[in-house]
């Protein structure tokens, strides 16, 4: 964080100094209760209902608590703390971070979509990383309540910032982009997911859409040429620069030739009247879009392809997004646990039809979560998409995917088919299945261990 002295802070927020002194630096900011105070020199956002712990902010001063809590309630602020009393902590905590944001006039990337949003950043990341200073948000961690200290994290010293945009319910994304005030916005896609905050389809899409109005002005927002839902998106009022990434004559990023490699994806790049031939590891051709939106962007700061290009190809891919790894019996196994939607599915058994010719499949499913009243509606229709699969074996784990079975058996798929209520017993079903000519892809949610750690014990080699 850029130092800020607390007497600036005051005449910002017209504050009242209730005690201590002004006259020293601002290091961190966090929101009380919601953040972790770790540090001294730190700015506390105090909201009126929080009852406060004056000998732990004293222990880590000088600290600077701001509230619009009664004075009443002021009055055990200890010698290491400077309170500045508001009239509306709400309107202290933007006002203090419009300031803060505008102290910086470089280039900010959100990104958004139902997949791909961690990966697209962190090739971004990657990409520019090696003759830049980048603050970026933290692996999936992109909910709105990390939003301060992600802000905060840009100081002087950073050339670009690149933040993933997190979707639980409507209005997250106008939010964060109220504090990021991004210059580049990101839809990698639309599918399904957090129906249960958006109430249908149509409200998630209508959420992902707050990403168009919160550009700043002038700015410019890239999207996916070919994704249905994305073409819903209204760019009626939109009066930056739109940029197209995809594999139709209307992306301006785009890819054609696109094959399975060794470890990744060999395709070329067409922008403008040049043809690039590129390589990004890890397999899929989402993985190709989520590449084109991350060139897109470093390229919109001004990055020439010829450069990005051959850093792209070093790009280390996720752990359990598509990994591939030497399982039991010498079988390969395909981590997919990191995240659970229709969307994503649907690419990693794109993944699984491409490489497993020939092969003896298994397909080990996990609940979706997040899907409000259409949870049955969206579990059938991957069982459909499964019948239509060359699957040996799928097995269901989890109350809510067994209707994935159930519509797979009733659409007619040759696999044999398990029904798991969790991970119990399911081991003894795969093991004499786990040949050299097995491949088998997991895919569950984030949110269970028990299916992660199964993944896991699948990985064990016993050669």
């Amino acid at each position: 964080m850029k130092p800020i002295l607390v007497k600036d802070l005051r005449k910002l927020l017209n504050g009242e100094l209730v005690s201590g002194s002004d006259t020293w630096f601002v290091r961190n900011a966090i929101y009380y209760k919601r953040h972790d105070l770790t540090k001294r020199n730190t700015l506390l956002f105090v909201s009126r209902g929080d009852s406060i712990n004056w000998q732990e902010i004293n222990n880590k001063g000088p600290a600077l608590v701001i509230t619009d809590k009664p004075h009443a309630e002021l009055k055990e602020a200890m010698s290491n703390t400077t309170v500045l009393k508001v009239s509306s902590l709400v309107q202290a905590y933007w006002s203090f971070m419009d300031y803060y944001r505008k102290l910086f006039p470089i280039p900010v990337v959100a990104i958004t979509g139902t997949c791909g949003k961690t990966t697209t950043k962190e090739m971004m990341k990657h990409i520019l990383s090696i003759d830049r200073n980048v603050q970026a948000s933290i692996s999936s961690k992109n909910e709105p309540r990390q939003s301060l200290p992600y802000l905060t994290g840009i100081s002087d010293q950073t050339d670009v910032a690149v933040f993933e945009l997190g979707l639980g319910n409507s209005g997250n994304i106008k939010h964060q982009c109220l504090i990021y005030q991004p210059t580049i916005g990101i839809i990698t896609n639309i599918g399904v997911h957090h129906l249960d905050g958006c109430g249908s389809l149509e409200g998630y899409i209508k959420a992902k859409s707050e990403i168009v109005s919160g550009i700043e002005k002038n700015g410019t927002l890239i999207l996916n040429a070919e994704d249905l839902n994305t073409k819903k998106v209204s760019l009626r009022n939109f009066k930056g620069k739109v940029i197209y990434f995809g594999v139709s004559k209307k992306a301006n990023f785009r890819a054609s030739n696109i094959e399975f490699a060794n470890n990744g994806m060999n395709f070329s790049i067409h922008y403008l009247n040049k043809t690039y031939k590129a390589f990004i590891p890890g397999y899929g051709e989402h993985q190709v879009y989520n590449a084109l939106a991350a060139i897109a962007a470093v390229h919109e700061m001004g990055m020439d392809l010829d450069v990005v290009i051959p850093r792209l190809a070093t790009f280390q891919n996720m752990s359990r997004h598509l990994e591939f790894s030497k399982g039991i019996g010498g079988s390969t196994i395909i981590d997919d646990t990191w995240t659970n939607n229709p969307t994503s599915v649907k690419a990693a058994l794109n993944v699984l039809e491409s490489i497993g010719a020939g092969k003896n499949v298994i397909l080990v499913l996990g609940d979706i979560n997040r899907l409000g009243n259409f949870e049955k509606k969206y579990h059938a229709e991957i069982g459909s998409l499964v019948a239509e699969k060359n699957i040996h074996t799928l097995i269901t784990i989890g109350s809510k995917a067994e209707e994935i079975a159930r519509k797979a058996l009733a659409d007619g798929t040759n696999a044999d088919v398990h029904i798991f209520k969790d991970t119990e017993g399911v081991m003894e079903v795969i093991i004499p299945k786990l040949t050299k000519q097995a491949i088998l892809l997991i895919k569950g949610p984030m949110s269970s261990r028990s299916m992660i750690d199964f993944a896991n014990q699948l990985k064990k080699n016993d050669e």
